[in-house]
Order: structure tokens, then C-alpha cells, then sequence
């Protein structure tokens, strides 16, 4: 069972294993194609329905999904709880997890890695010829484990390129939007103070409409906002606010 503060590097891993074992799916699919067409060229083939075909494919798809989940989950939770939760905020926090996970991940931590991965995980791989024999599984998972670690740990983009469509709160695509600093910059040097955020995190911001982004101010401080309402999940989990975005969505000018 993924817990909650896993869950979305748990969903990060597993689409970073995704690629690789749908590519070689595709792959050994293509093949057993071409070894089934082999025979008399004029033999007569039965043809599928539309909605038969329709309908195998879409099990087909519903299994592999079900088929990486499967490995994602036994991979990810034989990690170590370092990895599992690793983030930007992580290296600032502890810069020797920095050195421990590089790319290229250190061998001696990448044998580590892959000495606590459960049997199950290569016995399936093989069952299923993802995997020629177990010497090429590091040739598998550390091109995996490394696209998980350079995801997880990205610095955040800047401000300007996490620009929106719609507000963040009304979601009104067709409005001007404005920037609001989650973390008011009045309270950034007594945020930093108190403990409350990390350097790193001070110009995080919404995009939001004029209406809402007003709303906001109104409802709490600049010292309430940064202490409890930082982020855009925590806003638009307050009633309020869930109330006002109902009924200010609806609210259109008139074309003149």
C-alpha cells in the first residue's frame, strides 16, 4: 500500500517504468504478429468485428496497465524511504542525498538498489520475455531509476513559465489573469524566520482572476496565507472559497 506522502512519486516512478515496459510490449507484440502471418499468402484469414477488435484492445490496454502497476508497486516499495520520498525540498534540506543519488547513480548504491528488489520483479519480467535473462535487469531499471530521481528532483520552474489558461479557482478561461504570491512577499522574511518555508519556495504563485485573487486577500492575511493557506489545493479546499468559485464561475460579461 502507497501511503499518501508517497503517492506522487509512486506515480512519478511508475511513469517512468511505463515507457519501457510498453515499448517492450509493443515490440514483442510486433513480433509474434509477424511470426503469426507466416503460411500460404492466399490463405483465408477470419475477420474481426470493429467492436470485437474495439473491445480487445482495450483489455489489452486495461492489462498492461494493470501489469506495470503491479511491478511499479513492487519496485517502488522495496526502495528505500529516502528514495521514495526524495524531492528538491529533500536535497536543500540534506545535500548528502545529492552524492548518494547522482546520475549516474554511484554503483555501489545502484547494487544496493537493485539487491533489495523482490524476486517476483525479474521472475515476471522474464514469465513475460521483457527480459532476456537476469543480467540485463540494471540494464532495465537504472535508465528507470535515473529518470525517477531527475524528475523528483527538478528545481520548481520559475513564475513566469507556470502560467495558466484559466484562474486557478473560478477555472474562467476567458478573463485576464493575474499572478498572487502564495506566500505573501510582506511576510517572506518572517516566513523564513519562524520556519515556516524554505527559501526555495518563496515566489511560488497562482494565477488567478482579479475577482479571486481579491477574494483571497479578503479571507485571510498576508500571516494567515503564508502560515496555512500556501498553496492553490489548500485554498480551494476551504468552503468558502469553494462557494465563492461556484458562484463567481458564473458571473460573464455581456458582449457590447
Amino acid at each position: 500500500m502507497i501511503n499518501d506522502e508517497e503517492r506522487n512519486n509512486y506515480e512519478t516512478f511508475r511513469d517512468c517504468l511505463s515507457g519501457p515496459v510498453i515499448q517492450k510490449s509493443a515490440t514483442k507484440s510486433k513480433q509474434k504478429g509477424r511470426r503469426s502471418s507466416k503460411g500460404r499468402k492466399n490463405a483465408i484469414k477470419p475477420v474481426a468485428s470493429a467492436s470485437s477488435q474495439d473491445a480487445g484492445e482495450e483489455q489489452d490496454a486495461d492489462d498492461l496497465a494493470e501489469f506495470t502497476d503491479y511491478l511499479a508497486t513492487e519496485i517502488f516499495t522495496s526502495l528505500p524511504s529516502d528514495l521514495r520520498t526524495l524531492s528538491y525540498a529533500a536535497l536543500q534540506k540534506d545535500p548528502d542525498l545529492s552524492t548518494k543519488y547522482t546520475d549516474p547513480i554511484p554503483p555501489s548504491n545502484l547494487e544496493a538498489l537493485l539487491g533489495n528488489i523482490p524476486a517476483s520483479v525479474p521472475d515476471t519480467l522474464l514469465s513475460y520475455a521483457l527480459l532476456p535473462d537476469l543480467s540485463y535487469l540494471p540494464n532495465l531499471l537504472t535508465p528507470i531509476l535515473t529518470d525517477y530521481i531527475t524528475t523528483t528532483t527538478s528545481a520548481p520552474p520559475a513564475y513566469s513559465t507556470t502560467r495558466t489558461t484559466a484562474c486557478e479557482i473560478c477555472e474562467r478561461d476567458w478573463i485576464p489573469l493575474t499572478y498572487h504570491h502564495l506566500i505573501p512577499k510582506e511576510v517572506h522574511a518572517k516566513a523564513l524566520k519562524r520556519g515556516w518555508h524554505d527559501e526555495w519556495t518563496l515566489n511560488s504563485v497562482a494565477w488567478l482572476c482579479r475577482a479571486c485573487h481579491s477574494f483571497v486577500h479578503r479571507i485571510a492575511s498576508n500571516e494567515e496565507l503564508a502560515r496555512e493557506w500556501w498553496s492553490v489545493e489548500k485554498l480551494r479546499g476551504r468552503e468558502d472559497v469553494v462557494a465563492w468559485a461556484k458562484w463567481v464561475g458564473r458571473v460573464r460579461w455581456k458582449a457590447r
